[in-house]
């Protein structure tokens, strides 16, 4: 979506937007690092983030795949910086092009500061020498496919401190195309209003984005205002100099001097912050819960769809998803990146994509041997491993090999049912509770358009020992309302839904629309997901020696439990899908793995063969005996 609707949306609405800068790390560590802040990021709710270029493209190559990730990746609406410094027009044709592809529809086009070694601006032969040069090339070129940018300044540039010429050049690149301003970072908000008057005063009326700073140290903060050559409020000297060697109390008072600096900004009718991060959270992170725009939680207080949007050239229409890729998105954008089309209204014909391969870059486990080993230690027993996942549930763990983040507040309403489950040995994956009617406005559970309702089935993935395996599906069959897939990493699964098409987990009602149906469950995706979620697991394993304890005991379980999906199509049942495990446990927690033999009720298990009555699935041919 265009920044320029999304302002006026805004505007519209009396609720202030605000935005995320991010500029391109050095080294390939800090990338990564990046990546992982913006994706934590995306849950405070910013209308766009934008990606600073480097003079002369220095950086170019990394800025478009920053552009491309945010875009596609981690869904946030992204703006690219694109500048004339040392920019030759093919250049600029190539980033165009990259925005274009990664869904990029918002360029903020600048003219630049001069290369380091260069006292004056020149533009280069066959380059553009001014912002707005680039402006008009950007709407020749593209029509309106880009939303395009331009640069405010209240307090003046580096070369130009004539207000009465910056606010010409201004008009002209407005004029030319420009649909929104993003000024300068700034601290005397009298004179930034007064600028703002006089924008409207000249017939400037797109929207003015601020540009803030937030206060992270006082040396940085001297830094930067100075870099920029901002007028500081001597109240807010005063407010610093006391403290400065403290950087938790500047963080703290910074954050209150900010925040009221945003208030008075939006009380003058600008409902828009722009806040340039310089790739951290904290501090930004600080105001905005002072300000109210965020929960204290940091989790986004509208949702679209109840899993995260991609918006990708070709995927934002996408609004069907399989619920096994519920806590790992990054990875399921990953391994569909190369279909032609993805599923809308409907799941369609689940067998024509295929799932990409699992070497593919992001799928695999996170983190160095060294970092897993530190977050989840060296289990010896099944115990140790059931307290993993149980510390997880209880959010004294932000990961699991499976969840690439926290548990939700939604995980509440099941949350003892859950860790009772792997006291007992029985190791959850991935779950929901039921829904029966939430308000689309709930804080939980709530997504979509207002005024609509949304529903959902209690849903149960988990790791099962195979001495289990078979308890449990006759207890499901028994149910007459719960549908099951149970996959082994060798493949053997079984089955006792009648159809290998999609079951919808979630739906929505909404006014003036048809039922929506997000999340399902349905085979052949399984059957993808049980490859990725064996190799997580092998993945931790192998963060262990040769031979360890460790090692030997998380590959038992990957190379002998089943992995079982289990849908309660009932959805007014809230706690059905539980009772199923009354008196399941693997027995002797903590022996070696040769005695962690499971038990139900006290007897031994019952033997594979008397899966009677279930479907035998395989990869090559799904269902063969349900389809003939």
């Amino acid at each position: 979506m265009h920044i320029s609707k999304k302002l006026a949306e805004a505007q519209a609405s009396g609720t202030p937007a605000f935005s995320f800068e991010f500029f391109p790390p050095k080294t390939s560590q800090g990338v990564q690092n990046l990546y992982d802040r913006m994706d934590r990021m995306h849950d405070l709710g910013p209308s766009f983030v934008d990606v600073t270029w480097g003079a002369g493209g220095s950086q170019s190559h990394l800025t478009c795949e920053m552009v491309h990730f945010a875009q596609t990746v981690v869904g946030l609406e992204t703006c690219m910086h694109l500048t004339c410094t040392d920019m030759a027009k093919e250049k600029v044709d190539g980033a165009l092009s990259e925005a274009y592809k990664a869904g990029c529809s918002n360029i903020l086009a600048l003219r630049g500061d001069p290369p380091r070694d260069t006292e004056k601006w020149e533009a280069i032969e066959g380059g553009f020498r001014y912002a707005l040069d680039l402006v008009k090339y950007i709407k020749a070129e593209y029509g309106d496919h880009f939303d395009i940018g331009v640069a405010g300044y209240p307090e003046g540039c580096d070369d130009q401190k004539d207000q009465d010429i910056l606010m010409e050049h201004l008009k002209q690149k407005v004029d030319a195309g420009g649909t929104f301003i993003v000024t300068q970072m700034f601290y005397d908000v009298d004179n930034f209003c007064a600028w703002v008057d006089r924008c409207r005063a000249e017939g400037i009326t797109v929207p003015i984005v601020p540009g803030i700073m937030p206060i992270s140290t006082h040396a940085a903060f001297l830094r930067r205002a100075n870099g920029m050559h901002c007028k500081i409020p001597q109240k807010w000297i005063d407010a610093l100099e006391p403290i400065k060697n403290d950087d938790a109390a500047v963080r703290e008072v910074g954050k209150d001097l900010v925040a009221e600096m945003c208030r008075r900004i939006i009380n003058h009718g600008v409902l828009a912050l722009h806040f340039y991060t310089m790739n951290l959270a904290q501090s930004t992170k600080m105001v905005l819960e002072e300000l109210d725009l965020v929960s204290q939680g940091g989790t986004p207080t509208k949702k679209a769809l109840p899993w995260r949007q991609s918006l990708g050239l070709s995927r934002r229409e996408e609004d069907v998803r399989p619920v096994f890729w519920k806590n790992r998105h990054k990875s399921y954008v990953a391994r569909t990146q190369d279909w032609d089309e993805f599923p809308n209204g409907r799941w369609g014909d689940s067998r024509s994509p295929a799932f990409g391969e699992l070497d593919a870059y992001g799928i695999g486990l996170k983190g160095t041997n060294e970092q897993n080993i530190k977050t989840w230690g060296k289990p010896e027993t099944l115990r140790d491993i059931s307290d993993i996942f149980v510390r997880f549930i209880q959010n004294d763990l932000k990961t699991l090999p499976w969840s690439e983040a926290p548990v939700t507040d939604e995980a509440q309403a099941i949350r003892n049912e859950l860790i009772d489950l792997n006291r007992r040995g029985l190791l959850t994956i991935t779950s929901q509770p039921s829904v029966n009617g939430a308000k689309s406005s709930d804080p939980v559970h709530g997504w979509g358009p207002p005024g609509g309702y949304v529903y959902q089935k209690a849903y149960l993935e988990l790791l099962i020992s195979p001495a289990l395996i078979t308890e449990l599906i006759d207890r499901i069959d028994r149910t007459q309302t719960m549908t099951f897939h149970a996959v082994d990493k060798a493949g053997d699964a079984r089955t006792n839904s009648n159809s290998d098409g999609p079951n919808a987990v979630t739906w929505g009602v909404f006014p003036g629309k048809e039922i929506v149906q997000p999340t399902i469950v349905e085979t052949v995706s399984f059957l993808a997901w049980k490859d990725e979620a064996f190799r997580l697991g092998t993945d931790w394993a192998n963060c262990h020696r040769a031979g360890s304890p460790s090692r030997q005991l998380i590959n038992y379980i990957m190379n002998n439990w089943y992995l079982i999906n289990i849908v309660d199509n009932d959805f007014h049942s809230s706690s059905g899908i539980f009772d199923l495990f009354e008196g399941l446990q693997v027995q002797d927690l903590d022996g070696p793995i040769e005695s962690s033999r499971p038990t139900v009720n006290g007897h031994g298990p019952k033997p594979l063969a008397e899966l009677n009555g279930n479907h035998k699935m395989t990869d090559g041919k799904v269902f063969e005996e349900v389809l003939n």
